[in-house]
């Protein structure tokens, strides 16, 4: 799927989830690597939220307390999202068998994203786990049935292995176990880390949504900017500069334009004043709830089993139709 039919795609199902948000079954997830940030915040986790609260059936994976801290501070609710571990389903590796008959190894060789994450790991040779990725995605994809998958530009490729292994198996085995899910991308723009290159918890560039007012402020007062005195914003001649503009606006969740001609002749020093007051501001309740949430782990941890079990339920009928269509009830 390309991006431009992916993006009519994602205008088509925007109008369909604003009719019957109720039709759709959503899967998302992190990995949970390192402190969520900002940029999850704008690009996924806020969105996740709205499509809740619109009344879709959300599913969020997770295998980390620090992550699913965040996810309820920011208003996941799980009486309404299920929130689940990975290791905790044995199922999804169970699928991953079938799925692997279904593709072949010059079709994963030819993913771009993997191509990208190889080049990027500077290893001599590539794991059969790295390669296959983009299948361990599809059964946590297909698991749970889901038909809408909420995903940036870079994520097309793993979905469309998702397609197409939904397709396959529906035709091989003559039974639309799976539907083929759609993929939703996010009109989130990017933003760039402190250091002015993409933000990412690999390159410790980011403003971490559990950090402290004080350690946001350290965080913003070391961002890169550059030498002009004036401020405005132009993402092509001054990304640094511009993505700390971006970043106070969609806090204040005013236009970027806007926020620069107000600071004007201020400078840096007055940008990254107003985008600390502006961040701190955004995060204050979700710092509040955070914390909350951390004095009571025993309600955490029952989120977790109460997500682990529905999860594992829905998994367990998944597996049990992939099972009769391939003829292995025994």
């Amino acid at each position: 799927m390309s991006t431009s039919v992916a993006q009519q795609r994602t205008a088509e199902l925007e109008q369909l989830i604003d009719r019957d948000a109720a039709a759709f079954r959503i899967l998302t997830g992190d990995r949970p690597t390192g402190r969520l940030h900002l940029g999850h915040y704008f690009g996924t986790l806020r969105n996740r939220v709205r499509l809740q609260d619109l009344g879709a059936e959300v599913f969020v994976l997770i295998a980390d307390y620090q992550v699913l801290l965040d996810y309820l501070a920011i208003g996941l609710d799980p009486a309404r999202t299920v929130i689940f571990a990975h290791s905790a389903v044995p199922a999804l590796n169970q699928l991953l068998l079938p799925f692997l008959s279904l593709v072949s190894v010059p079709e994963l060789n030819r993913n771009p994203t993997v191509k990208d994450e190889v080049a990027h790991s500077r290893q001599a040779s590539v794991s059969g786990l790295m390669l296959t990725y983009p299948v361990h995605q599809a059964a946590d994809i297909l698991f749970c049935q889901a038909n809408l998958v909420p995903v940036g530009q870079d994520q097309l490729p793993h979905l469309e292995i998702a397609r197409l292994i939904a397709r396959r198996f529906n035709e091989r085995f003559g039974r639309p176990v799976f539907p083929v899910p759609d993929a939703l991308l996010s009109a989130a723009p990017l933003l760039l880390g402190t250091d002015g290159t993409k933000m990412s918890k690999s390159r410790g560039n980011t403003i971490p949504l559990s950090a402290t007012a004080d350690e946001t402020a350290r965080l913003i007062r070391g961002a890169k900017t550059d030498s002009e005195r004036s401020i405005s914003y132009d993402p092509e001649r001054r990304p640094a500069v511009s993505s700390l503009v971006l970043m106070a606006a969609l806090c204040l969740g005013r236009d970027p334009r806007e926020v620069a001609d107000g600071i004007g002749h201020g400078g840096a020093a007055t940008l990254k004043t107003v985008l600390t007051t502006a961040v701190n501001d955004l995060l204050a309740p979700i710092r509040a709830r955070r914390a909350e949430h951390a004095r009571d782990l025993g309600y955490v941890r029952q989120v977790l089993r109460d997500g682990n079990e529905r999860a594992n339920e829905i998994a367990a009928a998944t597996l049990a139709e992939v099972r009769a269509a391939m003829g292995m009830r025994y």
